[in-house]
């Protein structure tokens, strides 16, 4: 059985750890706060884009363009093979966030034989690496630091396989984040987009007239180029904000496991206190009634020394 040191050693063991994850807490929750700011001053931006798009195939039904699927769901090309991006996050103490993206992508992988894997994140990068899965390119420091630029470098490196046919169709996992509600893992098609995904609903209507120069396909290619970085980046944030949102909850259920067992441990310590002081006082209880004890033995010895020195 512990004694009083060891348990007190315990106790501050995990009230130091508690103050770790109380600030690794505090942290996480400020960079989501910071890094969902961001993305909502650049979101109506985006969102503009997606509403011209909008607009160049209702006025323009028939544009072709490389960056979709035809009207009978042809693709674009069928040269080259497919890429797959996957966000992950450079450190772990976030939960289950990183395992349910690599699932994910490991099973697109087994079903792929001809797929160039392109990873974000240094905790994915080192998994595929030790699982022997070969990585065609590693995009480092963007996990942590989700800005429009790196997003533009990822969209340039896809961009140019893609625009030159070594590449066929990208696909991209990352974890959406659900209004700051709930987060979810996902694979979603970033190229060739579906011409279905950018119709108007039927109760919208669009009576101004444009004219498209030189034509309506290349004003779309020259919109849909700056469109997939703004989708990367907001996969970006999404995922940045779903590791901190996960950390977060990590981080107080760690809180309130190290309360628990704080609660525990105090409780022993006080039962082994209270167990000391108990037999301290027996002790002390049974060395003076000892002591009684001896003095009756000593009184009675010497008066029965008198009595018989009396009798001589």
């Amino acid at each position: 059985m512990a004694n009083t040191k060891e348990i007190k050693g315990r106790i501050k063991s995990v009230e130091d750890t508690r103050k770790i994850t109380n600030a690794m807490y505090m942290i996480a929750s400020t960079k989501m706060r910071k890094a969902k700011a961001e993305l909502d001053e650049t979101r109506p931006y985006f969102e503009h884009l997606r509403r011209e798009i909008q607009r160049i195939f209702c006025k323009a039904g028939d544009v072709k363009s490389r960056y979709f699927y035809s009207d009978k769901g042809e693709p674009p090309h069928k040269k080259g093979g497919s890429a797959l991006l996957v966000v992950t996050a450079d450190k772990g103490l976030a939960g289950a966030y990183n395992m349910n993206v690599i699932r994910i992508a490991e099973q697109i992988l087994r079903e792929k034989e001809d797929c160039r894997l392109f990873v974000v994140g240094e905790y994915g990068r080192q998994y595929f690496k030790t699982h022997g899965i070969p990585i065609e390119k590693s995009f480092l420091y963007t996990a942590q630091n989700p800005t429009m630029r790196r997003a533009r470098i990822i969209s340039h490196t896809f961009l140019e396989g893609y625009d030159s046919k070594e590449l066929s169709d990208i696909h991209i996992v990352y974890t959406d984040f659900h209004n700051g509600l709930s987060s979810e893992a996902l694979c979603e098609r970033l190229l060739p987009f579906d011409r279905r995904d950018f119709q108007i609903d039927e109760g919208e209507s669009l009576k101004t007239n444009f004219e498209f120069k030189p034509n309506a396909g290349v004003v779309l290619d020259s919109i849909m180029e700056s469109y997939i970085s703004g989708y990367i980046y907001s996969a970006l944030v999404d995922s940045f904000c779903s590791e901190q949102n996960a950390r977060m909850n990590a981080m107080s259920a760690a809180n309130d496991n190290a309360s628990d067992l704080l609660g525990v441990l105090n409780t022993e310590y006080n039962q082994i206190r209270q167990a000391a002081i108990t037999q301290e006082i027996t002790e002390i209880s049974a060395g003076a009634k000892a002591q009684r004890a001896k003095r009756k033995r000593d009184a009675a010895n010497c008066k029965e020394g008198q009595t018989l020195g009396r009798n001589h």
